[in-house]
């Protein structure tokens, strides 16, 4: 593993063990707010691991939030009793990047258990299939993991499931910001090198939905280490 492979494994490395400290402090509780969450998770990350900005807005969605995509800016919402919640966060870890999303269920909704499960497993299938398939492009893997939403009895939930991670800021193109994410129809390889010839590096974002039920889950960490 090179340089750069190492420094984005480390930052989810340290995302990882956030994200257990959040749950072994019990911070997601019913009562608090997606808010309050944020900010408390924040302070924690600037505490143990001196991070000081994320590379994306902090994300903290439950209940009917859940369904809904980084992009959306719903009301702020307390958890309930038996709530589902999941985090979306990038923390900066001396310049690198990470990405690291998972969902919490409150309770013993099966259905909702289920639902962090299958996620969970997406993420492997899709993992997998990037492993094993060298010529595999951005809109083949985003048919894939989204085909597996509808096998499970789920809807995918977000227009594209994924996008390039690095050292910050990462490889950006203002011309054709799309040409850059797992999405419907985009032909790169997701092994192109970038401009300058270096591997790129993915982050694979799941995000399966109940509309009926008004709920959903996403799982979200690096692809290609």
């Amino acid at each position: 593993m090179g340089q750069v492979e190492e420094a984005l494994a480390g930052a989810q490395r340290k995302a990882e063990e956030l994200f257990a400290e959040v749950i072994g402090r019990g911070l997601i509780r019913p009562g608090v707010s997606e808010s309050e969450l944020s900010a408390e998770i924040h302070a924690l990350a600037g505490l143990r691991f001196g991070v000081r900005r994320h590379w994306h807005k902090r994300v903290v969605r439950c209940g009917p939030n859940t369904v809904l995509t980084y992009h959306a800016d719903p009301p702020d919402r307390r958890i309930e009793e038996d709530d589902i919640v999941y985090l979306d966060f990038g923390p900066l870890f001396e310049r690198w990047e990470a990405d690291f999303g998972r969902t919490y269920v409150l309770g013993t909704d099966l259905h909702k258990h289920r639902l962090v499960i299958d996620i969970a497993t997406a993420f492997r299938r899709g993992k997998e299939l990037y492993l094993k398939t060298p010529d595999l492009t951005a809109g083949a893997l985003y048919d894939f993991v989204s085909s597996l939403a509808t096998q499970a009895g789920w809807e995918f939930g977000a227009p594209s499931a994924g996008h390039l991670i690095g050292h910050f800021p990462h490889e950006t193109s203002p011309a054709d910001p799309r040409g850059l994410s797992i999405r419907q129809g985009n032909d790169l390889s997701l092994r192109a090198p970038d401009a300058r010839g270096r591997p790129r590096h993915w982050i694979l974002e799941i995000h399966f939905v109940d509309r009926l039920q008004r709920y959903g889950g996403f799982y979200e960490e690096l692809l290609t280490i």
